[in-house]
């Protein structure tokens, strides 16, 4: 049933909301006002405050100062449990669902129907059905396992889940941060469905562009604060995000003269077990090398089996001019080889771990005396590192894990650093970052290629691999397709080649 859409009262106010863990200030005075059946873009760099704001609306925090309302009624929630019954939903960027549960189960855990314990299994499903419909989804199968299903659909059936409790308010973090660009336009009708039914949206996302097409209005925080907001239409990119930074951000992908010297990495023919299938490609000292294409291409596997995390199943792999085809992650780390994994949680960092051993994991050597580390010489190298790499970190002993997700990202890059590295394999090192740390990370490649160093930078993001790179190859269904200089590629001839699509030939089956 349709929300009513139009009342005197804000959806949701928040006023002058305040939250401190310990020394660190994380909110300072937070207000916004967003209105029934509004689709609100909550902006700001990582570290600004926007989770911490969104788990007081969840009921995961406790706000220390200030208030909050719902439909002008005082709103106090104590729990998730409770925000959630009084109509407040949200969807985490990682998935909160259970893998090995069906799509029904998973849209009604928690709020499975029943009487004196016995569930009603012909009302589960009913509802299951309709919240399905709900989202343009009548056809999803309801009695598959979740984990057989593609992100964009895991995240489909999040979105049903929260609708089942007809939720007033839906905070949705990051929502299209894995998904193809098709399927990120299937989410944004989902959303304005919702917007027409009288759900108010919080939507946050790194991605300015989306922001624009999805939100009325937005709102921006930076350093805890609430620093402007307005109407979306009219609202220019360089005026948001310099609110974002508190500085003007004149040029978010710089590009200096390089000199591109001699062929340090060639790969030819080269197969993993699944993906790739034939790939061939070479990498200059002092380029910058950007490899698109879509989810399922084999980017990923590619610069794996590059590194030789994945086997290799035929081709062969020169560096330096000499071959060294069948490798190992150890030795080419001893090569200067470093990689930059897409999954820095899992793969990429020990989140447990200080800051400090996470920068100098791949090479104790410079910070150790007689085979022993040496915790003063260690601390003073990371904070060097910390310090140029502009992470905000109370020290190099603080564990990895209490970083947002830009600085998280910016201590994965700084162990490169560390280790000195001449080829640079990096896959997705803006995901899920903020533009101000995506800018600082783009300076950071461009400084290194006019050094001399090798990026292969894996990207989903066409305007940061035209922004960035020298040279671009299109993967498709595990080949490169194509390879140009970035002067001679538009973003649609990038796409029409990872579709598989020419003039002549139309779409590939």
């Amino acid at each position: 049933m349709p929300l009513n859409k139009f009342s005197q009262h804000p959806r949701l106010r928040i006023l002058n909301v305040s939250k401190r863990f310990g020394s660190t200030l994380a909110l300072d005075g937070v207000s916004l006002e967003i209105d029934s059946g509004e689709v609100h873009a909550l902006i700001g760099e990582n570290g600004a405050g926007k989770s911490t704001l969104m788990k007081v609306l969840s009921g995961a925090h406790q706000l220390d100062k200030g208030s909050l309302e719902l439909d002008g009624g005082l709103f106090t929630p104590s729990d998730p449990l409770y925000a959630r019954n009084s109509g407040v939903a949200m969807i985490y960027q990682e998935l909160n669902l259970a893998p090995d549960l069906s799509v029904e189960e998973n849209v009604l855990l928690g709020r499975e129907p029943g009487k004196l314990g016995w569930l009603n299994l012909k009302e589960r499903r009913r509802l299951a059905k309709d919240a399905l419909e709900e989202i343009g989804q009548p056809d999803l199968p309801l009695d598959v396992p979740v984990h057989s299903l593609t992100i964009a659909q895991q995240q489909l059936v999040e979105i049903a889940r929260a609708l089942v409790g007809q939720p007033r308010v839906l905070i949705m973090d990051e929502p299209t941060s894995s998904l193809t660009r098709v399927d990120a336009e299937n989410l944004f009708g989902v959303i304005d469905h919702m917007s027409q039914r009288g759900v108010s949206v919080i939507y946050i996302s790194h991605f300015l562009e989306e922001c624009q097409r999805v939100a009325s209005r937005f709102t921006v925080l930076r350093d805890g604060k609430s620093v402007g907001s307005g109407e979306m239409v009219g609202a220019s990119l360089n005026e948001i995000i310099q609110m974002m930074v508190g500085r003007e951000v004149s040029e978010i992908y710089p590009r200096t003269r390089r000199n591109i010297g001699k062929v340090v990495l060639e790969v030819s023919n080269l197969a993993g077990l699944a993906k790739p299938k034939d790939v061939d490609f070479k990498l200059c000292a002092g380029e910058i090398f950007g490899i698109f294409g879509l989810v399922g291409a084999g980017r990923t596997e590619t610069i794996r089996t590059v590194f030789g995390l994945d086997r290799l199943a035929k081709g062969r792999v020169e560096l330096f001019g000499k071959e060294d085809t069948n490798s190992s992650p150890i030795r080419r780390l001893a090569m200067r080889v470093g990689l930059l994994s897409e999954n820095r949680k899992e793969e990429g960092l020990l989140l447990n771990r200080s800051l400090a051993d996470n920068l100098t994991l791949t090479s104790f050597q410079s910070v150790s005396y007689f085979g022993l580390v040496n915790d003063a010489l260690q601390i003073t190298t990371s904070e060097k590192l910390i310090s140029e790499l502009e992470v905000k970190a109370s020290s190099a002993s603080q564990p990895v894990g209490e970083l947002s997700g830009g600085n998280q990202q910016k201590i994965a890059i700084g162990r490169l650093l560390h280790h000195k590295a001449e080829i640079l394999l990096m896959d997705e090192p803006t995901r899920g970052i903020d533009v101000g740390s995506k800018a600082h990370i783009y300076r950071l490649m461009n400084e290194l290629a006019k050094e001399g160093k090798a990026v292969l930078f894996v990207s989903s993001y066409l305007p940061e691999l035209l922004g960035v790179c020298d040279r671009i190859s299109v993967m498709s269904r595990g080949v490169i397709v194509e390879t140009r200089s970035v002067m001679e590629w538009s973003e649609s001839e990038i796409i029409e080649a990872a579709v598989g699509f020419s003039n002549t030939e139309g779409v590939a089956a």
